[in-house]
């Protein structure tokens, strides 16, 4: 279905041609009818689906432009994802005069309260930054007409169950609210059950979580040969854009070093960075300056990043949909992508978890040998001197060819250069601090990821910005604020 068939406003039609949308996605064609009548919505949809669109155009609809309050609110969990909904928010309200403002941890709190002044009528926040604001009174949601929960399912494993139910108490009961999350674990189950009137749902198979257009290949090796696995795929596979995910913020900082050290371009990004640093390392890989991108799960959620070429899935998550997640960064807008998955010989059963979830199998490859990355990089090299010929730029250089050629013949010459050429593979020593395997916990219904105590306790594993914490259980809220909120 095309957005002009949709039975909305004229400036929602002149904003969605603008952006240069066409065809709908199928949470959007599905959702948007719904949420359009006012009723509550759950939308069960991974990320990078269109589900901003999919709630947004419904809510710019329901707001009166006129009204100086208040009117819409949409909460996430990571001020990425806060910023990311503002700015497609402010492009399909732009010809309704619908303004979003972003509200999120790690900004000067004082320039957010100078921007509510200016009266917004939607609120794109973390959770953390709009309690505080709630509390400060700088925000009131008592005319709020929509709330969305985006990625309830994260903002649960991120410790912020509570802080979510907090908020809504806050807000009237006449409101229409939508959640999206790409699982229902029981904690949002109880949330759709306590705060939500009969709510609708909409669902995108699993079959449609991952596209045909990326390659999913995993490759098997022991723990401390996993680096030297990466750089010689680095080397053969020459990736113009690539994310590599860590699993824990040491993990980021270390491998960033490490491939710093070795030659490449990279940078790191996860939870403790400052907004300004993460502003820096995500413009330096935008524009190509870096062309690799070490990353969190908890830091990458909600990037506006395009045109990447590849995923290296150094560790495993700490869940098979946040392999969907990851692996969707690539394999966007109709082009191809490549998504590789480093497994130790223990984590066999995460890759069946992960294969059951996506429904496409993995194929495995070997890890290249040094002599394989080698002659990858030989090829870089022939093929640059190949294309200097065609592009016939070389004639400044034939005096000094001929005085080679009096001396030696042209294969040495040609060896010569393409040994000068040649980006050798490095061998150079790098330490990487082990991290604890991930291990497997049976229940009746399914498999989830889990790790174990020194003294035999099972724990859920998750991760907040970047780093891996540990509880018994949903409820309950954790003493450490999120650095995202």
């Amino acid at each position: 279905m095309k957005f002009s068939e949709l039975d909305v406003s004229e400036e929602i039609l002149k904003a969605t041609e603008k952006m240069g949308f066409q065809e709908m996605t199928p949470i959007q064609e599905q959702a948007i009818p719904v949420a359009k009548t006012g009723v509550d919505l759950i939308g069960q949809a991974q990320t990078g689906t269109g589900k901003t669109t999919a709630f947004g155009i419904p809510m710019i609809e329901a707001v009166d432009s006129a009204d100086s309050d208040i009117q819409g609110v949409v909460i996430t969990p990571t001020r990425e994802l806060a910023i990311q909904n503002a700015q497609e928010l402010n492009s399909l309200g732009y010809f309704k005069r619908v303004r979003t403002v972003a509200v999120y941890g790690g900004q000067d709190i004082q320039k957010q309260i100078r921007d509510l002044k200016r009266h917004p009528a939607i609120i794109s926040a973390t959770p953390g930054r709009l309690l505080d604001h709630i509390k400060r009174r700088t925000i009131r949601l008592d005319q709020i007409k929509v709330i969305v929960l985006d990625e309830a399912d994260e903002m649960l494993n991120m410790g912020f169950i509570d802080d979510i139910h907090e908020i809504l108490e806050n807000t009237p009961q006449e409101r229409q609210t939508l959640l999206f999350s790409a699982t229902m674990p029981g904690p949002i189950q109880h949330l759709a059950e306590k705060f939500m009137k009969d709510p609708k749902k909409v669902q995108i198979k699993a079959k449609t979580l991952t596209v045909s257009l990326i390659e999913q290949n995993y490759v098997k090796v022991r723990e401390q040969e996993k680096f030297d696995a990466l750089t010689r795929f680095l080397d053969i596979q020459m990736p113009e854009r690539a994310i590599v995910f860590g699993r824990t913020k040491r993990r980021v900082d270390e491998l960033m070093r490490a491939l710093q050290k070795r030659g490449y371009e990279a940078e790191g990004i996860h939870g403790d960075l400052t907004q300004s640093k993460r502003d820096l390392v995500l413009r330096r890989f935008k524009q190509n300056e870096v062309k690799l991108l070490i990353a969190t799960d908890v830091a990458a959620r909600g990037l506006d990043i395009s045109n990447v070429t590849h995923v290296y899935n150094f560790d495993l998550p700490q869940d098979p949909e946040s392999y969907v997640h990851r692996i969707g960064r690539t394999g966007r807008a109709g082009k191809t992508g490549q998504a590789l998955t480093f497994i130790t010989p223990g984590e066999i059963s995460h890759l069946k978890a992960i294969e059951r979830l996506t429904k496409q199998p993995m194929k495995q490859v070997n890890a290249p040998s040094y002599k394989e990355a080698l002659a990858g990089q030989q090829k870089v090299a022939v093929d640059a001197l190949k294309q200097s010929l065609e592009n016939d730029n070389y004639h400044d250089y034939e005096t000094r060819a001929e005085e080679l050629l009096s001396d030696n013949s042209p294969a040495d010459i040609v060896a010569a250069a393409l040994k000068v050429l040649t980006k050798e593979p490095d061998t150079t020593p790098v330490h990487l601090t082990r991290e604890a395997p991930l291990m497997v916990k049976r229940s009746n219904r399914h498999q989830q990821y889990n790790s174990r105590d020194g003294r035999g306790r099972n724990f859920h594993s998750y991760e907040r910005n970047g780093e891996r914490r540990q509880h018994s259980g949903y409820r309950g809220r954790s003493r450490q604020k999120s650095q995202n909120y």
